[in-house]
């Protein structure tokens, strides 16, 4: 299983010499604020920082030392006035995601203040000298402009944490794709070196005979493991034999650790090349929905793009949900969402229980694939699709609606539900098309488009919110 990835946030304090003349003893003092400042962070990041920078050595002695920390982004937090042209280089050119937190100590101005209080509070003017230098720069970063006891500034700082968590892990990400793609399977292919230059993720092939060597390699305790907790936690159809069931849980262990040894966050499969190596005797769908539901990122057909942007959902959002678009319904407004047999079980309807259950399939040619079967939960639901605009550009595809409530489709053998767009299903698809949003989706429950804008803008790629 992925840990759960909690943002691991750099807090900088930017400052100048120029004040401790005027006023001894402020540096120690906006030092404090800023440990005040982290430590109110804790609920929504884990925050390391440095000591106030107040000239150019000790801002860029202060990113090196973030960035050697492995840190998920920077927080930049003017505590004074700083001259911009100081961070202009060491901020302009890190490799961090970075966010400038427009605050102060006080709220507000009131009739105590002095000199002393106006130079405590005037961070706002430092900021707009040090945004105007990253624009210069041509560095891309968010701001925040809140009192800082807020829970709108927590609020936005966990969203743009988790963006910058979800960019970093994009960074380094490497997607398996395990034998070849669906062919002539147009939306889901991407140049690999611009995919690796642009936004990071390394792709690297999986043979089919490496992983049923694997499977083969699973021991009986492992097997025992996965089928105890299926038990436990799922309603399992008696037609489906122990052979079956012990098939499909090699193919689930087997993945996770070929996954595991080649440091892999993210991997693809597809059908034709499972069945056409002639070792296997069924298609891993139950595999991909518990491995899905581990954190790993997930398409079907070969398509490594969308598995890395599911396994970027999981770090941005939790649960991520592999799906596509079927078919609509006018009379609901409303289009079937669900794929094969794959999907993340953990975004299942909480009062009805998941099944894993004996499915004849044809596709891929093999034996009846053990497949989990529920319907989303009904409630808020976020798209987001990522489209290869070609060379190194990407756009993110991003619309909110609604999971409905019913009615059920018993026929359906499958994860499935039924999502009602908030602009419509005409309006949805007709905007969704003219964009070149490809035909695998990534769906999380709730409402995040503005947690994708804040990620698409750290990471460079176009936002597009139907």
């Amino acid at each position: 299983m992925l840990p759960h990835h909690t943002p691991r946030i750099g807090v900088i304090g930017i400052m100048q010499e120029l004040y401790d003349d005027m006023l001894p003893g402020i540096t120690e003092r906006q030092g404090r604020y800023l440990a005040d400042v982290a430590a109110a962070l804790g609920g929504v990041a884990e925050t390391v920082v440095e000591p106030p920078a107040r000239n150019r050595a000790d801002v860029e002695r202060a990113v090196r030392a973030h960035e050697n920390a492995d840190v998920d982004g920077l927080l930049v937090v003017m505590l004074t006035y700083g001259p911009g042209q100081r961070v202009a280089r060491a901020l302009g050119q890190t490799r961090l995601p970075l966010c400038l937190a427009n605050i102060q100590p006080e709220p507000n101005v009131t009739a105590e203040w002095d000199m002393a209080d106006m130079t405590y509070n005037q961070g706002v003017h430092g900021a707009q000298d040090t945004a105007n230098a990253l624009v210069r720069a041509g560095a891309t970063f968010d701001v925040i402009s809140e009192d800082w006891k807020s829970d709108a500034f927590s609020e936005r700082v966990g969203r743009w944490a988790s963006a910058a968590a979800a960019v970093t892990a994009l960074r380094s990400l490497k997607v398996a794709q395990v034998g070849y793609g669906m062919d002539d399977m147009g939306d889901i292919r991407v140049d690999e070196g611009a995919l690796l230059r642009s936004l990071g993720p390394s792709i690297t092939v999986i043979a089919p005979g490496d992983l049923y060597r694997a499977t083969v390699a699973v021991t009986p305790e492992q097997v025992a493991e996965v089928i105890a907790y299926e038990d436990e936690h799922f309603e399992i159809d008696p037609r489906l034999s122990a052979t079956e069931r012990e098939d499909h849980v090699r193919m689930q262990v087997a993945l996770e650790q070929l996954m595991e040894a080649r440091g892999c966050g993210a991997y693809s499969t597809h059908f034709d090349a499972i069945g056409d190596d002639g070792r296997f005797a069924r298609l891993p769908f139950a595999a991909a929905s518990s491995l899905m539901a581990k954190g790993y990122g997930f398409a079907g057909e070969g398509d490594t793009l969308t598995a890395a942007l599911v396994r970027a959902a999981h770090v941005l959002l939790g649960d991520a949900h592999f799906t596509e678009m079927y078919a609509m319904d006018f009379p609901t407004d409303s289009i079937l969402m669900s794929h094969m047999g794959e999907g993340n079980w953990k975004i299942a309807r909480s009062d009805k229980p998941v099944r894993l259950i004996k499915r004849p399939i044809a596709i891929g040619g093999l034996d009846d694939p053990p497949t989990f079967v529920f319907e989303y939960q009904p409630g808020p639901a976020t798209l987001a699709t990522l489209v290869s605009l070609g060379a190194e550009s990407f756009r993110l595809v991003v619309c909110e609606g609604e999971n409905l409530d019913g009615p059920d489709l018993p026929g359906l053998e499958m994860p499935w539900g039924r999502f009602k767009p908030d602009v419509g299903v005409r309006a949805c698809l007709d905007a969704w098309l003219r964009l070149g949003g490809p035909h695998h989706q990534v769906m999380n429950l709730g409402r995040h488009a503005e947690s994708w804008r804040v990620f698409c803008e750290q990471a460079g790629i176009e936002f597009a919110p139907i």
